[in-house]
């Protein structure tokens, strides 16, 4: 009986968009690393490389073997299964008229899922005592990102630390700002600073939390000591 392949798969974007990269892991039977790979995409939003990231994969695995992907892009796991069938049903267009994004990356990938048995599971990210597997893939691909060069195991590289978390969230300065200006006006979610830590609301501008990784607007945030970010991260 062929055994199941686990592995995970991550994308990163310093600025969303901004510096990019994918990156892939596969388990050992262990549970251990056995394998991974990590490649820049000069600049790209995080939406691209997680898609990225998956396409990688599966061109790596083989086809034949059974295999779990664990992920913490909802997005990309949706594109490919819940919302594709639609798409192509609809000529490609979403829900409300408009052309769907990445189309190229989601039919391809469409192509390399034909005939597979694939189970794809949701891992939320940055959590303390997480899934090793999707965190290595996390660190790999943020690595790759900053510096913008290839690496992985099969060059004898060895996995990258975690990233130490960013304070570009913090709170500014407003010395030399207008009186009366609405506070975060140019930046970050224009919430009140006096709001509680674990505070959520939805980000009204694209922001960077402190885990290193961005968020949208519309996005749901949290206050943490640094400013704003994920739920998951204060």
């Amino acid at each position: 009986m062929v055994e199941k392949i686990i592995a995970a798969c991550d994308g990163a974007s310093k600025g969303n968009p901004g510096p990019a990269a994918w990156a892939w892991v596969i388990g050992g039977a262990d549970g251990a690393i056995d394998r991974w790979e990590a490649g820049p995409l000069g600049r790209a939003t995080n939406n691209v490389a997680e898609l990225t990231a998956l396409e990688r994969l599966l061109e790596t695995l083989d086809p034949a073997v059974p295999v779990e992907v664990r992920m913490d892009s909802q997005y990309a796991m949706k594109a490919v299964t819940t919302w594709l069938p639609g798409w192509r049903r609809k000529g490609w267009k979403t829900s409300s008229g408009s052309p769907v994004a990445n189309k190229d990356l989601v039919v391809r990938i469409d192509a390399l899922l034909t005939g597979r048995d694939v189970d794809f599971v949701y891992v939320p990210a940055h959590q303390v005592d997480g899934d090793p597997l999707n965190d290595a893939a996390d660190r790999a691909a943020s690595h790759s990102a900053r510096t913008q060069e290839p690496i992985g195991s099969a060059a004898g590289a060895p996995l990258p630390p975690p990233e130490a978390p960013t304070r570009a969230s913090a709170p500014r300065a407003r010395s030399s700002a207008p009186s009366g200006s609405a506070a975060g006006s140019s930046r970050g979610p224009a919430a009140s600073r006096t709001r509680p830590s674990g505070a959520t609301l939805k980000a009204r501008f694209s922001g960077r939390c402190r885990c290193g990784k961005a968020y949208d607007k519309g996005e749901t945030i949290a206050k943490n000591p640094d400013g704003w970010g994920h739920p998951t991260c204060v």
